[in-house]
Order: structure tokens, then sequence, then C-alpha cells
């Protein structure tokens, strides 16, 4: 007999939110917060109203649908054409420096504050805990109180580093294997990686291209209603997803190239697959946060300790801002600007996705600590960016800080 639970709590969910949908985009409390917080109340309460298990082949198959909607619609938001004057500024700055000094800094403290781990063991924990969340950080990107630049900044960064951040992600997945297999053969692991991020982008390009040039083509000639000029962009970043599996690229890293590629030409045709990408990747996201709170905060609880509640704050903080902070010196923004757009680097829905990954590839025995790291920092993340969004926001609308940016 199928678990119908989880499915009755979730839709009863998202109806009951919707409801109050718009005085929360006023208040202290976003979805992500109220259906990580469901999840785990849920699930200490009544564990068998929502059994899901975080390695079932229902979360599995949740996190790949939603990872790789987000990654092409990410993606897709940035032409390909125009991505070099995107980049130019605050967000080549972030991606550019802020990320790979995060990476760094978070590997290496991972290492000194874990003995215990080994050296890929302790990248793979900061590699995925360093992409930003857009979802997350709705609040400050469509408050119109932050100065514009600064919206946007945000919103190019969080866009495009869980892509960049996924190749390294894979390594590092790929080496603990090998790590912990003690596998001689090394050759076949790296050959095998060096298919995955080969193939992978060169299929996901090829297909974003043809695609949007086919698009293009039927729309402009009036031959494609609205619904499926919606559906188009979903159906692009499945059919990158698939093609590369099928012939040992990644997935993954090919629907993020087809939607970098995705360069219709048609303003309303990327507007509507837009819309449609972004409803379908918050409906899924908001899955993907209830799992969360109901199946891997209540596994991972267990392992919680004071060095990974120091590891998490630290992440957050120092891990994030002091990066951020490093690649703005230099730019036109002033000293809060910049902590501004360091604090807001949350950890989310990517953070999540990849460690579903890593438990896919590799498992949860013998992992456990390192991945409850990853766990406990996305649930701080989640209320405290959260509720601090709106407050620290505001900040830009009194008199004496409007003309600071």
């Amino acid at each position: 007999m199928h678990n119908h639970g989880p499915f009755i709590v979730l839709s009863v969910l998202f109806l009951l939110f919707g409801l109050v949908s718009k005085l929360a985009d006023r208040s202290y409390f976003t979805a992500p917060m109220v259906f990580m917080f469901v999840g785990a109340f849920i699930a200490y309460f009544n564990a068998d109203l929502v059994a899901l298990h975080i390695s079932s082949l229902e979360v599995k198959f949740i996190a790949e649908v939603t990872l790789i909607i987000i990654l092409f619609t990410d993606a897709s938001l940035i032409r390909f054409r125009r991505l070099k004057q995107v980049l130019v500024g605050i967000p080549g700055r972030l991606l550019g420096i802020g990320l790979p000094l995060t990476m760094l800094l978070g590997a290496l403290s991972a290492i000194v504050l874990f003995p215990e781990f080994d050296i890929w063991l302790a990248l793979l924990v900061a590699l995925i805990l360093s992409p930003t969340d857009a979802a997350l950080g709705q609040a400050v990107i469509k408050n119109a109180n932050v100065p514009e630049k600064i919206r946007r900044a945000i919103g190019v960064e969080s866009g495009l580093n869980d892509g960049i951040a996924l190749p390294p992600i894979l390594m590092a997945i790929a080496a603990v294997s090998i790590s912990e297999s003690h596998d001689s053969n090394s050759g076949h692991w790296l050959s095998f990686m060096a298919m995955q991020l080969i193939l992978g982008p060169l299929i996901g390009a090829l297909i974003g291209k043809l695609g949007g040039t086919l698009v293009d083509w039927a729309a402009s000639r009036d031959w494609m209603n609205s619904t499926f000029q919606q559906l188009s962009g979903v159906s692009l970043a499945i059919l990158g997803y698939s093609c590369a599996e099928l012939i040992g690229g990644n997935g993954f890293i090919a629907a993020f190239f087809a939607g970098l590629m995705f360069s219709s030409k048609l303003e309303i045709l990327r507007q509507r697959s837009a819309a449609y990408g972004e409803a379908h990747s918050e409906l899924l996201s908001l899955g993907v946060f209830f799992i969360l709170g109901v199946s891997a905060v209540p596994f991972f609880f267990p392992f919680w300790d004071v060095r990974a509640l120091i590891y998490a704050l630290f992440s957050l903080t120092i891990i994030r801002m002091l990066p951020v902070f490093v690649s703005l010196m230099g730019s036109d923004l002033d000293t809060y600007s910049k902590l501004f757009i360091g604090w807001f680097g949350p950890r989310g829905i990517a953070s999540v996705l990849y460690l579903l990954i890593v438990i896919t590839d590799i498992g949860v025995v013998g992992f456990e600590y390192p991945l409850s790291i990853i766990v406990l920092t996305i649930c701080i993340s989640v209320f405290a960016h959260g509720a601090s969004a709106t407050l620290l926001s505001n900040v830009f609308n009194r008199p004496s800080n409007k003309n600071r940016t």
C-alpha cells in the first residue's frame, strides 16, 4: 500500500500557506521556514504519518527533478550572449573571487575543526555549503528598499553559483568514493569523471541551442500556443539531462548548460518559459524543504554536537562574509552594503539537493557526521536568513542610508 501521508500533508500545507502567502511576504516568516518546521514537527510527534527515508527512491526522484529544473531555469534567466556584461562588476567579483575563496576557507576550516576528516571529505562539506539559494533570498531580491544593483548581484550570484559549484562537487564525491573504497583502479574513476564533465556541457549546450532555435522558429510563425511555450524550457531541461546520462555525461551539468544556451530571441517566450520554470521550481523546492524537515532533521539530529554548531555558524558568517568582503574591495559599495551581501548568502535548496546526490552516490553509513553538519547549517540558514531579510533590507530605507550606494 502506498504511503499517501506525505502528499496529503504537503497539499494541505500548500493550500493553507497559499491563503496567507501575501501576508507572509510582509512578515518575518518565509515559506521554506514554515515547510521545514512543519515537516520536523510532524516527524517528531507522529513519524508514521509522513514516513519518508532520506535515501528512499521517492526522495531521490523529487530531488533530481527539482535540481534539473532549478539549474536550467537559473541559467536561462541570463542570456549567454550577454553573460559578459552581466558578470562585469559585483556579480563577477562574487563568482570569480568570492566563491572560490569561500570554498577554500570552508575546506581549511573543516580540516582544522574536524581532523578526523580526510582532505576530500572536508572539501566536499565546504563545496556543498558554498552555493547560495535564490529561493531563500527572495525576500531581499524583491524588496524595493534594497538598491537595484545589490538585488541584481545577489540574484545573479545565486542563480549561477549552484551550477559553477557542481563540477567540483562531483569530483570531490568521486575522490571520497575512491578514498573510502580503497580502490586501486583510480584511473577508471578519473576517466569516468572526465567524460561526465566533458560530455555533460557539450550535450546540454547543443540541446539548449537547437531547442531554443526551434522554439523561436515555431513561435515566430504563431505555431505554438502559450501553454507549450511555457513547457518548452522544462522539456529541454529534462531532455538535456536524459541525453547526457544516456551517453555517459552528467545530466545536471547538461541541464545547466542547456539553460545557459537557451537563448530565445523572443522576449515574451523567454518570460513565459522562465515564469513556468520558476513556479514549478518553487513548488518542488518547498517540497524538498518539507522532506528536509520530515526525514533529514530527525535522522541527523543525534549527530549534532558543539563542533558541528561552531562550523555551521562559522560557515554562515566568516566563511561566507570574509571572502565576499575581500572580493568587493575597491568597488563603490559602502561597508554596510558589503556586509549585507555577505550575510545574504543563504544555504538552501542547492545544498540540500547536492546532499541528496552524495547520499545516492556514496550512501549514509560512515558519513553520518559530515552530512549532519550540512543539514544543521541549512536549518540555521533557513531561519536566520528568513527572519532577518525584511529587517536588514529596511535599513536601506533610512534617510541617512538612501544615498550610500
